[in-house]
């Protein structure tokens, strides 16, 4: 059983190290790695109940110990999809929504406080109730999901203490998010001055470019939220930026105006800079 299961994860694990490179990671390689997941857990479920357990402490390790890592995994990774795909837009909108999020993770620890002092503290003398399936006792304070799993690869807790150690990760990961806006805020405020004294056209030019690169956000970004952005940042007020885009569109010669400018510009400067 060892064996399968730390090939498994150890191939797992590389998979997902392989997609994660990237600092921000796009919403379509998330649904990848839960996919990962999926499948390891499918495959694991499979060996499981074909071989079955040599003894109960074997059973108690597998359902307390190994299972968790991989389910948790899988909690974590389905959060985080759910948080990026659900978070509203803006500083102070997503601020408070990610703040909400942390306190869902307050609340199932304060509701979960006996069974978290259990875990912290490697206690056992549970184990044979909540690491072994069919011994479901409902004093333990079961929640729905039991009841509506396998049972032949549940036990009545394995899935909580997954989701206590998603959750010791969804902190971390959330925290870096607000650490992330609050930089991001108070760059802003740092840079109030700044104005853009080109041609709105311009710069709908230059925005649309770097919306169809997938630069910013690795493209999960509206166009809408990028032309608003730009003009907080750069004091502007565009107008109908829409419509401007058609306007650039019925160019009959020159559509990339803007942008060929700024070629002509760098290669200038670096022209310039090597003959010094």
């Amino acid at each position: 059983m060892e064996k399968f299961y730390n090939e498994g994860l150890k191939k797992l694990e590389a998979e997902i190290s392989e997609i994660e490179i990237e600092v921000d990671i796009s919403i379509e390689k998330i649904e990848t790695i839960i996919q990962l997941i999926i499948n390891c857990v499918s495959d694991l479920k499979e060996f499981i109940l074909n071989r079955g357990f040599k003894n109960e402490s074997e059973e108690i390790r597998f359902f307390k110990y190994l299972k968790p890592t991989i389910l948790s995994k899988l909690i974590y990774y389905n959060t985080i999809y759910k948080i990026e795909t659900q978070k509203p837009h803006g500083t102070k909108t997503t601020k408070k929504y990610l703040i909400n999020k942390l306190r869902e993770l307050k609340s199932f620890f304060n509701n979960n406080l006996e069974f978290y002092k259990y875990y912290r503290t490697n206690s056992t003398y549970l184990d044979d109730k909540l690491f072994v399936r069919g011994n479901h006792d409902f004093k333990l304070n079961l929640n729905t999901y039991y009841f509506e799993s396998d049972h032949r690869f549940t036990t009545t807790y394995d899935y909580k203490l997954a989701k206590i150690m998603a959750n010791d990760l969804l902190q971390v990961y959330i925290e870096t998010k607000l650490e992330s806006l609050n930089k991001t805020q108070l760059a802003l405020e740092s840079v109030k001055g700044l104005k853009w004294t080109g041609s709105k056209v311009a710069l709908t030019e230059l925005i649309y470019a770097l919306h169809t690169q997938h630069v910013i956000n690795n493209g999960n970004i509206d166009i809408k939220l990028l032309a608003r952005y730009c003009e907080r940042l750069l004091d502007i007020d565009l107008g109908d930026y829409y419509h401007t885009f058609l306007e650039i569109k019925r160019r009959k010669i020159n559509r990339t105006k803007f942008i060929d400018k700024l070629r002509e510009g760098l290669n200038k400067k670096i022209e310039e800079q090597d003959d010094n």
